[in-house]
């Protein structure tokens, strides 16, 4: 986590007063001193950002290069009618800093590619995906893997979606569980979806922040909203797998 202590406020002890019960005031300061990265400001990382943010993750980093389109606002809460044409980093600033002033944001306007992952990256203590296409992914699962960043993997179609927690270097990696893209095409989407993978993948880093119940590690949770139910599937890594499998030891091998 973040090298630098931070002291809750009195005023912040009563904004999280809910929570710290759950978490304790030292849970409340870690999650204060974790710098995160959300990849994706959109059908995801509304839901996402906005549960860390108003849980009271100190720093929050939101990479995306899109703008606002119409075709965007049956799911992604941030962004509203007005917004249209504009910057989803924009929106999402302007509206996370009305929710939260305790939270420091930092948007980052652009695509995520090989020559500036690392930039984007940066410091991050963790790294959430909420993403929509699998290649750029593949990229932060790596770079993930390389500096030792938790990476804490999402997505959804329709009615569908699916959450994992990768841990460097102790548990299955993306590549792991999904050698192959999936097809890229467009998706239908029903804007619930989102935010039911979104809150649990903010549920995810909150639990390991503060070092609270079980996390989703070589397991993936797939979820149907038709049936309204959740299945868990458990998962292992790849000894073959071309992103992580030159992080094995000798003892790794059975994990």
């Amino acid at each position: 986590m973040s090298k630098i202590k931070k002291t809750i406020t009195d005023e912040e002890l009563k904004r999280y007063r809910r929570q710290i019960s759950l978490l304790g005031e030292e849970g409340q300061e870690k999650l204060k001193g974790t710098k995160i990265l959300i990849a994706g400001a959109g059908g995801l990382g509304s839901p996402v950002v906005t549960y860390l943010a108003l849980a009271g993750i100190g720093r929050i980093v939101i990479a995306d290069d899109d703008v606002v389109e119409v075709s965007n606002l049956n799911r992604q809460i941030l962004h509203w009618s007005a917004d249209v044409g504009r910057k989803k980093t924009v929106s999402a600033d302007e509206k996370l800093r009305a929710m939260n002033p305790y939270v420091e944001l930092e948007t980052v306007s652009c695509r995520i590619e090989e020559t500036n992952v690392n930039d984007v990256v940066g410091d991050a203590d963790l790294i959430v995906d909420a993403l929509d296409n699998f290649q750029t992914r593949y990229l932060l699962n790596r770079v993930a893997i390389a500096h030792d960043i938790p990476f804490f993997h999402g997505a959804v179609r329709g009615f569908y979606g699916q959450v994992m927690t990768i841990i460097p270097r102790q548990t299955a990696c993306l590549r792991c569980v999904f050698p192959q893209s999936p097809s890229a095409e467009i998706f239908p989407i029903i804007g619930a979806t989102p935010g039911v993978i979104g809150s649990v993948q903010a549920t995810e880093v909150i639990k390991y922040v503060t070092s609270k119940g079980e996390l989703l590690t070589n397991k993936l949770l797939l979820w149907d909203g038709l049936t309204g139910e959740t299945k868990i599937i458990l998962v292992k890594r790849n000894p073959s797998c071309e992103d992580c499998s030159q992080t094995y030891t000798s003892t790794d091998q059975n994990l």
